[in-house]
Order: C-alpha cells, then structure tokens, then sequence
C-alpha cells in the first residue's frame, strides 16, 4: 500500500527508526540529570513510540511546507502538541495514572505540554523534514525487496507482543491503584504503596518506577485540584471580607466627615 507517494513499510520501519531515536535521546537526558542509565518509555523494546508516531505524522501532514520554515516551525509545535496532550490525557484515562506533569513549569497546558519541550519538538520537526528524512527513506527504500519485508513482518511481529505484555503490565497500575485506594484516603500514600507493590514484582514491573520515578495515581492529581480549589475559594473568601471591611471604613469615615461639616 502506497500513502503519499511512500509505501506503508516504509513508513513502519521509519516508525520504528524514529522511536528508537526518541528512547535514546530520552536515555541520554536522563544519564546527565540523573547520572545512571534508565530505560525510557512504556514498551519493554528500545523504543518510545510518540516519537516514531511524531515524526510519521510530520512526514505525512507537513511535507508540503519543506520550503516554508516559519510555517513548517509553527506546524510541527502544533501537531506534536497535540499528540503529546492527547497521549498524557488517553493514558491518564486508560491506565489511571499521570505518567508526566509539567503544572511546576511555565506555560503549560494542564500540566500535560508545556513551551520547555514543545519548541525542541519544533527544531526536531524541521531536521527530520529537511535532513533525516530525505536520508532514511532513500535508505530503506534502497533496500532489496525481500528485505524490506522480512523487516517489516519481523518487527512488527514483535511491536505487536510487546504493545500486548507492556499493557498487561502498565494496566496493573490502574488495578492497584483503585484496589489500595478503598483502603486509604491519604492520596500520598496510595502512590507510596502502589510503587512498594510494583517494586516488588518482575523486573517488568520495576522498570516502570526506574522509568517514570514521578509516576502519580489520578486520585493524588483529583486531591491536589481539590485542594488547590479549595485553597483559592478560601483566598476569595478572605478579599472579599477584607474589601468589605475596608468599605465599611470608607463609609463610616464619610459619615464622620458629613456630621463634622453639619457642625
């Protein structure tokens, strides 16, 4: 199957180069942070697949904008914004979990984008358009027919077990966290006691504290809204005395200097 002049194995092992791309970039930032190697991502496999969905999109969408930068810029921010908003927001709902929270940085976007990752996203976008591109696909697309689809079929096979095993695993968060939530209403100590569970099962498991140490249930994220809310209700509460206390003086004030003028 041909999409955009580009046949679908081709896309998918681009899919694939990107993702592993984007895990190692990923692996390199946090052995800097943090000075020891962590596996990034939520498959088991060497790859983060926002990355290779990323930059698919941007081949597809935005090629007609090659020769427009400024554009091209722009549009590369916007389609990763979104994906990485509606990636945040779908596994939020699905797995229970708040797997990345930017609310500490500035403009941010419900704490699920934010501008400190979102222009990197656009210089990527432009390299991949502009150079890496045009150097993969000629690549891939100069590869013997044969090998194109013994690539193809193999690693798809394995993407596919993967996807299958990383969601049983990942799902195991959501069930835990509903489960040890009808025992405790501390919500810090629900996020404690589902990370001491996940530590204590398969590497499998381990990995994703290694992989996201950050990792908070929904109800850690629902009591801190609440309590943020609540929070600026009391603020509110106290200007509002406090303007009227401060017009009742203005008042009582106006009433002392028409009964002095009377005089």
């Amino acid at each position: 199957m041909i999409i955009f002049g580009i046949d679908i194995r081709v896309y998918f092992l681009l899919f694939l180069l990107y993702s592993f791309f984007g895990w190692l970039m990923e692996v390199i930032c946090k052995l800097i942070q943090y000075k020891k190697f962590i596996d990034r991502g939520f498959l088991i496999g060497p790859y983060c697949p926002i990355y290779g969905t990323g930059a698919v999109l941007i081949t597809i969408l935005l090629k007609k904008y090659t020769n427009d930068p400024i554009t091209l810029f722009i549009m590369v921010i916007l389609v990763c914004g979104i994906l990485e908003y509606l990636t945040s927001y779908l596994m939020e709902k699905i797995f229970h979990a708040r797997w990345w929270d930017y609310s500490q940085k500035k403009f941010n976007i419900n704490g699920r984008v934010c501008l400190d990752t979102i222009i990197p996203f656009g210089l990527l976008g432009m390299f991949i358009i502009k150079v890496s591109n045009p150097f993969l696909i000629g690549k891939i697309e100069s590869l013997p027919e044969i090998w194109i689809n013994v690539l193809f079929w193999m690693l798809l096979i394995l993407y596919l077990v993967d996807n299958i095993v990383s969601t049983k695993v990942i799902s195991y968060v959501g069930r835990t966290t509903k489960e040890v939530g009808k025992d405790l209403d501390n919500t810090e100590e629900i996020t404690k006691k589902v990370k001491e569970l996940l530590l204590g099962k398969s590497i499998l498991y381990r990995r994703l504290i290694n992989a996201y140490p950050k990792i908070q249930s929904i109800k850690v994220k629902i009591k801190e809204k609440k309590e943020e809310i609540k929070r600026q209700v009391e603020e509110q509460k106290n200007e509002i005395k406090e303007n009227v206390k401060k017009q009742k003086k203005d008042i009582r004030e106006k009433i002392d200097n028409i009964k002095e003028d009377k005089k």
